[in-house]
């Protein structure tokens, strides 16, 4: 099974409907959501994306461009900022408001993409070009997947400036595995109620 070569974390949003808390801040425990996210992913090179904040040395920060202009915009900073890999490296993408993913997240995702068959559908039967967590209503989560380098780069370069676009249109056309999500590995944090309920 091809490892997991790399991870690009979304981590910053305005929190909106949390009364503009920096979700990625927020602590379970001794960790923070984003520490949690780190974790799943660490030992590989990662870059995290959204405003200054301490993050550990070996961890890339960047922002994407315009500040707040979006998930795809972040994803498309994110993948600009990870240094030389393999054109077919399996990059991990995430959101930093996941309380429920470890690393045998990750190791799912990862298997899932490297073990899938080429579906014919592509010109030579290309393999799929993600594999992306799938919650408990049929609802593919974006950014709970793990990607070939080479079709988020592909996916980037179809225009220019991804501010304000939505996620689906920049991921969406990638071919992806489904993979069910188990226990609560697809649950964001999104309001209060979905607060208390990781509190309790």
């Amino acid at each position: 099974m091809t490892a997991l070569a790399a991870a690009v974390i979304l981590a910053g949003g305005r929190g909106s409907r949390l009364g503009g808390t920096d979700k990625p801040a927020l602590r379970l425990g001794p960790r923070s959501l984003l520490d949690i996210c780190l974790d799943a992913v660490r030992g590989c090179p990662t870059v995290v994306v959204g405003p200054p904040r301490e993050l550990p040395a070996e961890v890339i920060a960047t922002r994407e461009h315009p500040a707040g202009g979006g998930p795809a915009a972040a994803v498309a900073a994110g993948i600009a900022a990870l240094p030389p890999l393999p054109s077919d490296a399996v990059v991990a993408v995430l959101a930093a408001d996941l309380p429920g993913i470890d690393r045998a997240t990750i190791a799912r995702l990862t298997a899932a993409l490297t073990a899938a068959e080429p579906d014919g559908q592509e010109p030579g039967g290309a393999e799929p070009g993600g594999a992306v967590l799938v919650d408990d209503a049929g609802r593919r989560q974006y950014l709970i997947g793990t990607w070939r380098l080479d079709r988020l780069r592909a996916a980037t370069a179809r225009r220019p400036d991804w501010s304000g676009a939505p996620l689906r249109r920049l991921l969406e056309p990638i071919d992806t595995v489904e993979v069910a999500a188990v226990h609560r590995e697809s649950a964001d944090v999104d309001t209060p109620e979905d607060w208390r309920r990781w509190q309790s």
